[in-house]
């Protein structure tokens, strides 16, 4: 019998199963999948690197810097700011504290005036000096919160609504004002960027950490139920085999925790990404691009990917990502109105441009409405844990917190010298 069974292999399963096999304890994982990575997985297609859906790295996120070595992930690292397709054309709005040389733009372009620019600094800045827990007390929606401040013109409508409706997978603001500032607060901290092979080869780090301390990953085996048994716990598998072990946490997506246990499937948004090739590219600008006018189409946000990262594109061809939201219920956007909408954004004749894939992913991110609720204890049931962002914050920190989190509950409770939860915890 194991000492520790972790089910699941994305990012808080695997920062789990590596701390827990660092401190000496017997850790098997069990994956369904043919990979590691959950909801960080990257495919080769055609020679394009494709990840399973736009994805973006920040390597502000404190749990990441503890999780991974940034060096050998050889980041390629967007351009802090973001460019907007206006009724007049197209405008950009760069970092001003990074850019300083861009403020006169920034200003210029119609979508900053003084108030605005007042207001926002009055939301944001909190985010910069007070903890998450702070920031939550008395949390309402971001709708309200930017109307709180006074926050109403251009600058809201025409380019943090359409960004932040990418960031956050929705569009109504209905998500946690604490928690739209605490990303706020990472983008202004941190260069997001992307791994050059890949958003996966942040997994497959934290895998090859796991083995190194002695972390069996199986892969291609699905947990079907969990039973307790004696002073154990045995997880049967889909092929009809079992594994039993003293504990066990429980770290698979928020689609499919309700599967092996008694909770409800977590409430969350929905996105859909489109991956298209060109032999070139419609702009020279590494910028994540918006729509700035009033509700024209189905894409919240599209970039030239190979400007930032060079690698996901054979040599002498192009990849430009376009994401829309998934609506819960309702029907995904048609290529032709994506092509119709890029067309528009990008001012370009997108004709020639070949559709290599499209990714719907339902469970994208956790849903957090305000008012936005302290992360989740993990322990769920006798020798049972619950990890993943939908314990915790919808994000890559939220997953590596929550995995961290999880390892330490079962490190006290294993309650023997060798469990001492490492500091960096």
């Amino acid at each position: 019998m194991h000492d520790v069974i972790v089910i699941g292999a994305g990012l808080a399963g695997l920062r789990c199963a590596g701390l827990l096999a660092a401190r000496g304890l017997d850790v098997v994982v069990l994956e369904s999948a043919d990979a590691v990575g959950g909801r960080q997985r990257t495919d080769i297609v055609d020679g394009f690197r494709l990840d399973r859906g736009f994805q973006v790295l920040n390597p502000a996120y404190p749990a990441l810097r503890r999780s991974v070595d940034l060096d050998t992930l050889a980041l390629g690292s967007f351009p802090v700011g973001v460019r907007v397709r206006t009724r007049d054309g197209m405008a950009e709005l760069r970092h001003p504290l990074r850019h300083p040389l861009s403020i006169g733009t920034s200003l210029r372009s119609g979508l900053v005036n003084g108030r605005d620019a007042v207001a926002l600094a009055r939301w944001a800045t909190p985010a910069l000096v007070r903890s998450l827990s702070r920031l939550a007390r008395n949390d309402v929606t971001l709708r309200d919160g930017w109307d709180a401040v006074g926050l109403r013109g251009p600058l809201r409508t025409a380019v943090l609504e359409p960004f932040l409706a990418g960031v956050l997978a929705e569009r109504r603001g209905e998500t946690s004002n604490a928690f739209a500032r605490l990303l706020v607060r990472y983008f202004a901290l941190g260069r997001p960027g992307l791994p050059a092979q890949g958003i996966a080869a942040v997994p497959e780090q934290l895998a090859t950490h796991a083995r190194a301390a002695s972390a069996d990953i199986r892969l291609g085996a699905g947990a079907e139920r969990i039973s307790a048994r004696g002073d154990g716990i045995r997880v049967e598998l889909t092929d009809g085999d079992s594994v039993s072990a003293g504990r066990v946490v429980v770290a698979v997506g928020p689609g499919d925790v309700a599967g092996l246990t008694a909770l409800p499937v977590p409430a969350t948004n929905g996105l859909q990404t489109w991956w298209f090739a060109a032999a070139e590219p419609p702009t020279k600008s590494a910028l994540l691009t918006v729509d700035g006018r009033s509700d024209r189409g189905p894409v919240v946000n599209t970039v030239v990917m190979t400007h930032t990262v060079p690698s996901y594109a054979p040599a002498g061809r192009h990849l430009i990502a376009a994401t829309c939201l998934l609506p819960r219920g309702g029907d995904p956007a048609a290529e032709n109105d994506v092509r119709r909408h890029l067309s528009e954004i990008w001012g370009a004749d997108i004709s020639a441009w070949e559709l290599i894939r499209r990714d719907d992913i339902e469970h994208a991110l956790p849903a957090q409405p305000a008012p936005l609720g302290a992360p989740r204890y993990p322990r769920y049931a006798e020798r049972l844990y619950i990890a993943g962002d939908h314990r915790d914050t919808a994000s890559i920190q939220g997953a590596l917190a929550s995995g961290e989190r999880a390892a330490r509950a079962v490190l006290t409770d294993a309650g023997s010298s060798r469990s001492t939860a490492p500091t960096s915890l």
